[in-house]
């Protein structure tokens, strides 16, 4: 109970600050049950005056720190939750804070490396961008006598336990908000902060974030137009993230890219088809790859920045995505189709034909048509309206990825406005297929199927060993009986007394509660 209080308290203060920031002012009280009206006029009484139109969420989300504004990060990500409208003013949620002190920064430093700053840096600025997790610092190292610059990641103090606190606030809400909605079991809301939990608590060891770092740095190693910072694993801690510095222009900085002459046409398409890339070849893909995250290099190559939201996808969701990307290619609609009731996604129970109309009522409207002619969020607001009409339970990583190839899309049409997403998509997803879903992807396959087989025939004997001790057990309990030792028969009798106890208990109640309505009746 002293938990519950401390939830709905705390959540309180929340709402009262998404009242004054002018939340409740953008909700259309028609969508609302009349206590909820009643609950929104109350919430514009305490309004503040003067409050400005645009991303008011956005501005209530900063106000109420850290764990809430990651929170509209990771539901920016998440149009099936919040909804499309929401979601993109989420996307404009800036996640800079003012930064922490330079001697508390010093401090942290030299205490997680276990070392004096001035042995492990020759120099360190102060800080160069604030997140909510951490902050950035461009510092200076020696090797081989040569004076290196790399960027110096360092998290906020006590920003762990600030995130725990607001965390468990969330799940009480998800938890609730499960009880009493279905729809809320559907989006599986539990998950969803579970997701995004397990996501902050990743972001909160800059070791993991090093790691994959590295494990993108071997996926791409000959990738020619991509590549990832080196991570400099002598001054990375769990709190202290050392990699080198990226000088190159950020794909935010359209004015240098004029400058240097830059093909715009050709670094969308390197945009497009690097993500595509990471996502189906690699299982493994950026998850934030806004224009303020990449940079250009002088080789031409892109470099991504920033790992802490990562995206994995398994093979059996890799050819979904390559199926699904090339049926609408082919408008083969029927074999997207099929590849959603292959996967699971979509109950049995369904018709496949009905599907396959769903599915071509989304596809033929963006044929033959540019990037700038197609809404991607229409698109996926398709989906997810046939996500709901088919029971198709909700999957967080196709969401995450739905969203980001969203985003890729966006970077790439500001670039070239005329570009078609299909046509750049085209050739890496073929590749993809004819990879691992042709001939050799089958002859491979079948050898990872024969490995399998190899390890269960090995394991053969054991399992051969237990079958037996419990075919035996079961011989001798169908020949003898099952014996209670004294002490279990107790329990049992104890147990069985308390039920029937219960069972009573429970009859009375009815019987008073039945003759109660008797007696409400006759008096009417």
């Amino acid at each position: 109970m002293i938990s519950a209080i401390t939830h709905i308290t705390r959540l309180i203060r929340a709402a009262f600050v998404f009242a004054r920031e002018g939340v409740f002012g953008s909700v259309d009280p028609s969508l609302v049950p009349p206590p909820g009206q009643l609950a929104l006029k109350l919430a514009r009484l305490v309004e503040r005056r003067g409050v400005k139109q645009g991303p008011r969420i956005s501005r209530a989300l900063t106000r109420m720190g850290p764990a809430y504004l990651k929170l509209g990060q990771f539901l920016a990500t998440r149009p099936d939750v919040v909804g499309f409208n929401m979601a993109r003013d989420l996307e404009s949620l800036q996640d800079r804070l003012p930064p922490f002190p330079q001697a508390e920064a010093e401090a942290a430093i030299a205490t997680s490396l276990e070392r004096p700053l001035k042995d492990v840096f020759v120099s360190l600025s102060a800080p160069v961008a604030a997140a909510s997790i951490a902050q950035v610092h461009r510092g200076e190292v020696m090797r081989d006598g040569i004076r290196k610059a790399v960027a110096v990641k360092v998290l906020r103090p006590n920003v762990a336990s600030r995130f725990r606190r607001d965390l468990s606030d969330f799940f009480y809400v998800a938890h609730k908000a499960e009880t009493y909605s279905s729809e809320a079991r559907r989006l599986r809301l539990v998950e969803v902060i579970n997701t995004m939990s397990r996501s902050v608590a990743m972001e909160m060891d800059l070791r993991l974030e090093a790691a994959a770092l590295s494990e993108m740095a071997e996926n791409t190693r000959d990738d020619p137009d991509f590549r990832v910072p080196d991570v400099d694993w002598d001054r990375t801690t769990h709190n202290v993230l050392t990699m080198e510095w990226i000088d190159g222009i950020a794909l935010n900085d359209h004015k240098r890219l004029a400058e240097a002459q830059v093909d715009l046409p050709d670094l969308g398409r390197k945009v497009i088809q690097s993500f595509l890339r990471h996502a189906l070849r690699d299982g493994f893909f950026h998850a934030d790859m806004h224009p303020g995250n990449l940079f250009l290099d002088d080789a031409g190559r892109l470099v991504a920045v920033d790992f802490g939201i990562m995206g994995r996808l398994g093979m059996k969701e890799r050819r979904f995505l390559a199926e699904i990307l090339l049926g609408f290619i082919t408008r083969d609609y029927r074999r997207v189709a099929e590849v959603h009731f292959e996967a699971g996604y979509v109950p049995s129970h369904h018709s496949v034909e009905n599907f396959a109309q769903a599915i071509r009522a989304i596809g033929e409207p963006i044929h033959n048509r540019t990037a700038e002619e197609i809404s991607m969020a229409r698109l996926l607001t398709l989906l997810l309206e046939v996500t709901g009409l088919f029971d198709m339970t909700t999957r967080p990583e196709l969401i995450l990825l739905q969203k980001t190839m969203v985003v890729v899309e966006g970077v790439a049409r500001g670039f070239d406005p005329k570009l078609d997403i299909w046509k750049v998509a085209d050739p890496v997803v073929r590749e993809w297929i004819e990879r691992n879903l042709g001939p050799a992807g089958r002859v491979q396959g079948a050898l990872a199927g024969g490995g399998d087989i190899a390890r269960v025939l090995m394991r053969l004997p054991d399992i051969v060993q237990r079958s037996v001790a419990v075919l035996e057990q079961l011989e001798t309990m169908t020949r003898e009986g099952i014996r209670l030792s004294p002490e279990s028969i107790a329990a049992m009798g104890r147990s069985e007394g308390r039920k029937n106890r219960w069972r009573t208990v429970a009859v009375w109640i009815i019987a008073v509660t039945f003759i109660g309505i008797l007696i409400a009746v006759r008096n009417l």
